[in-house]
């Protein structure tokens, strides 16, 4: 991209600061000159953690490991948030998952370039990709330096990690930046939303957001290492009681995006933060839950589901 075309990039990006309109939420502070809204954030990046990461999807792990970066606060509410201490209390990450080779800790306002310098850390630790882990709310300063980190010989693929509640303007900002979109769907309900992660709006937004996603980068391209390179990868965490609404969910993917969009049906939820507040929420899901995911993905259409074969 054209130096001019890129600084431009970066403009509109900082502008829906001014009165945030980042994301969904529409806060209108301004965030540059320090006012703060749901996100709890400002006009600096803050890291909690970053490392190589070997819990992800395989093909973002590789051998070497997925090159994540956790990102402070988040534009979501999530009740039951398993990574709670961050994205609602703002806390450094510092357990010692991943250590594998190192696993930095901050927590703290930090620079574009100081950013760009952990990007590049990865990169020449061998990690596969750059994995921004709730990107969403400090996006512009996040573009800043992934440009920077280009020009000094970034050259992995960039995961937008995200929980899918993602402003249309903000993304398609991101055209051309992004090689790996990484949503969440959470729930097609909306007064589910609104109760477990205070976003009424949701289904709708997630469904637009991901329709924009694979619109600009298509269906995961993995090569032949069995590496992702390009496109989408959309997460599903089932919830107990059918909270997350998954038959829904997969008749979407495969009906309005793709049904080769690759999907990794989680089976991992677990009671935290707040979610003992919530009988319906407070244990973990059933086998027989999961299967009843699987199997209507399978239903659906879909044929890339993560460690499924079809």
């Amino acid at each position: 991209m054209r130096v001019e075309l890129r600084e431009k990039r970066i403009e509109e990006l900082y502008s829906l600061l001014k009165e945030c309109r980042l994301c969904p939420r529409n806060c209108r502070v301004n965030r540059l000159e320090g006012k703060k809204g749901f996100c709890r954030t400002g006009s600096k990046p803050i890291v909690s953690s970053w490392g190589p990461h070997f819990g992800e999807e395989r093909p973002l792990v590789g051998r070497h490991g997925s090159g994540t970066i956790f990102f402070t606060h988040c534009n979501l509410g999530c009740l039951y948030c398993q990574n709670w201490t961050i994205s609602h209390l703002g806390e450094k990450d510092g357990s010692p998952k991943n250590r594998q080779i190192f696993w930095g800790i901050s927590g703290e306002e930090t620079t574009v370039e100081r950013l760009a310098d952990i990007m590049l850390m990865l990169q020449a630790e061998g990690c596969h990709n750059i994995n921004l882990v709730t990107p969403t709310h400090q996006t512009p300063m996040i573009v800043e330096a992934i440009y920077i980190a280009r020009d000094r010989g970034l050259e992995i693929p960039i995961v937008y990690n995200c929980g899918g509640y993602e402003s249309l303007e903000t993304l398609r900002l991101l055209e051309g930046i992004i090689e790996i979109y990484m949503p969440d769907i959470k729930y097609m309900s909306g007064e589910f939303a609104k109760k477990y992660s205070l976003a009424p709006d949701y289904p709708e937004i997630v469904r637009a957001a991901i329709k924009e996603m694979h619109r600009q980068v298509g269906d995961l391209i993995i090569d032949k290492r069995g590496i992702a390179v390009k496109g989408l990868l959309v997460r599903h965490l089932v919830l107990p009681n059918n909270i997350a609404g998954t038959e829904e969910v997969v008749r979407f993917i495969a009906e309005e995006v793709s049904k080769d969009t690759y999907i990794n049906i989680m089976d991992q939820y677990r009671p935290c933060y707040r979610a003992f507040e919530f009988p319906e929420l407070s244990r973990r899901i059933t086998p027989e839950e999961y299967d009843s995911a699987i199997k209507a993905a399978i239903k659906a259409g879909l044929k890339r589901i993560d460690g499924v074969t079809v």
